[in-house]
């Protein structure tokens, strides 16, 4: 019996997760549920799990992060709430799986440097990551030559550029192959979710950027590659389910027998093309606040967060999204190896500084 405790319950990632619990009730058992407040939907959670201990609270989650009687800890959090909770499991040398981009993105070296001082393992629950965990298995990790994260290209790869600065926030919500929560669904029509999970990658699997790289594969079928010095590349294929990764976080090393569909390959043909960065700023901004590194991802993190809730509340409009994070990483002034306080510093004048623009910005 593997004791959880799931810090986002109710988000996507957090129902999804309890959805593959509920089908293993005799290998799982909730210690613990945390959302930003209570809800309706948090009270049918405890309602059906019965967990011990219940967090709505930025401390309770660190406590909930650090009980003895947690095997493992899942950040399915939106934003910088997973970020301290993370720190905190890990340093108490509890497993983490981690579905939570901005934690790693804000303080990736932070967060892995204290799960090698502990040897606490961190699972990536993100599909693409999961990907290259998986083909990464029984390898030899110094004959790996790069890896390749596929991205859908969201809603909006082929519309013509002179029409992005027009699209609402019902349109950039529809992803045409994934359920996802609004912030990742609006990142992934940015592509900033690339951009992000490239900085992830780095620091999972450590890795240069420069052995990292991103495709357009709009099926969704093929979740990432990976390319071994004889050319060779493997790939993990799967339906775009995000309870497939989920389950193999929560069951590693075993492999669960999920009630999920099973891809057809005779059904689809496979496309890949590269990224525009015309179309996709926020892929670029993403990669080179990775390569400043420092507290310039930081930076990135804070203020795509902050732009994208202004979005979302018809403040600004969608292609301000990378105008106001440019801008922020511009005036940034990086910390270049910063600790936790400097880490936090910069996430608050990041937040501060795009709701300034945000009040000028010319809407697009």
């Amino acid at each position: 019996m593997k004791r959880l405790a799931i810090l986002g319950s109710t988000g996507s990632i957090g129902t999804q997760t309890l959805d593959v619990v509920a089908q293993f009730p005799d290998r799982f058992e909730v210690v613990g549920l945390a959302a930003s407040c209570m809800s309706p939907a948090l009270q049918e959670q405890i309602d059906r799990f019965h967990p011990k201990m219940v967090a709505t609270e930025p401390g309770a989650l660190i406590d909930l992060a650090c009980r003895d009687d947690v095997d493992l800890v899942v950040v399915a959090t939106s934003g910088k709430a997973g970020f301290e909770p993370t720190l905190a499991a890990l340093a108490h040398g509890t497993p983490v799986a981690l579905a939570n981009k901005e934690t790693l993105i804000m303080a990736g070296d932070l967060v892995m440097r204290q799960a090698r001082a502990t040897n606490t393992p961190v699972h990536p629950i993100d599909s693409e990551h999961s990907a290259i965990w998986q083909c990464l298995q029984g390898e030899d990790r110094s004959r790996v030559e790069r890896l390749i994260l596929t991205a859908s290209g969201g809603p909006f790869r082929e519309l013509p550029l002179d029409e992005l600065g027009a699209i609402t926030k019902e349109r950039a919500l529809k992803h045409p192959n994934w359920v996802m929560g609004p912030k990742i669904t609006i990142d992934s029509a940015t592509l900033m979710n690339k951009g992000l999970e490239i900085q992830e990658a780095h620091h999972l699997f450590d890795l240069p950027f420069s052995q990292i790289d991103a495709v357009i594969h709009p099926q969704s079928i093929i979740h990432s590659m990976v390319e071994f010095v004889d050319g060779s590349i493997k790939a993990q294929l799967g339906v775009p389910d995000m309870r497939v990764p989920i389950a193999y976080a929560l069951g590693y090393p075993e492999r669960l027998p999920i009630d999920s569909r099973h891809l057809q390959v005779t059904a689809k043909d496979l496309t890949f093309d590269d990224i525009d960065d015309r179309r996709f700023p926020c892929f670029r901004l993403a990669k080179e606040a990775g390569d400043k590194g420092g507290t310039y991802p930081t930076v990135l993190a804070a203020a795509d967060e902050e732009a994208v809730r202004l979005f979302l509340e018809d403040r600004i409009g969608f292609m301000d999204i990378p105008r106001l994070v440019e801008r922020a990483l511009a005036e940034h002034e990086g910390f270049p190896d910063p600790g936790l306080g400097e880490i936090l510093e910069a996430d608050v004048w990041a937040r501060h500084r795009v709701k300034e623009l945000a009040g000028t910005q010319v809407r697009a």
